[in-house]
């Protein structure tokens, strides 16, 4: 199986369309069960989101730029628009950043969400499964991004649904 490497979509930097599911097609129905949909206020008021994932049942990682007021987190969602009984949201009780996030050029761009609650496993409900420390995924390995996102360059409105595209692993040059 491919792996699922949601990260790097996350460290991408926002000039490379890191907001963009580009050539993406929609995934089956909570084939994604470790997806998570956050919703909050930024600081001038106006509502964003951002994707993430469980990695424990109450904590989601995500990126450090996705935050603000009244986070709250979807899970078991396919269609963020609407209602399925497979949804649970619950609300973000902390937010722990990086501690050497830089919020101007984003580097150590990455946020753990501690929920209020603990999930509860279902079907579409799964925590991520990580790799052991320190694997390497090596140059020319297919992998899988997966987010509610715009689906083209000039396209105006997201996805509703989960959508995913795939990515082959690039050769590190720093």
């Amino acid at each position: 199986m491919t792996p699922v490497l949601i990260l790097l979509a996350f460290l991408l930097p926002l000039g490379a369309h890191a907001e963009e599911i580009i050539g993406g097609h929609e995934v089956k129905p909570h084939s994604r069960p470790y997806m998570a949909f956050v919703r909050f206020f930024k600081e001038d008021g106006n509502r964003s989101h951002c994707g993430g994932f469980l990695v424990h049942y109450n904590y989601v990682l995500t990126v450090a730029h996705c935050r603000g007021r009244s986070m709250k987190v979807t899970l078991g969602a396919h269609n963020i628009t609407t209602w399925e009984q497979t949804q649970q949201i619950i609300h973000v009780s902390k937010t722990i950043p990086h501690p050497d996030y830089n919020s101007e050029n984003k580097i150590n761009d990455i946020l753990l969400l501690k929920l209020e609650g603990k999930a509860k496993r279902s079907k579409a409900v799964k925590l991520l499964k990580l790799t052991r420390a320190k694997a390497q995924v090596k140059p020319g390995k297919k992998c899988h991004v997966a987010g509610w996102r715009k689906m083209s360059f000039n396209a105006t409105k997201e996805s509703d649904i989960l959508e995913e595209t795939e990515l082959i692993v690039q050769v590190d040059h720093q």
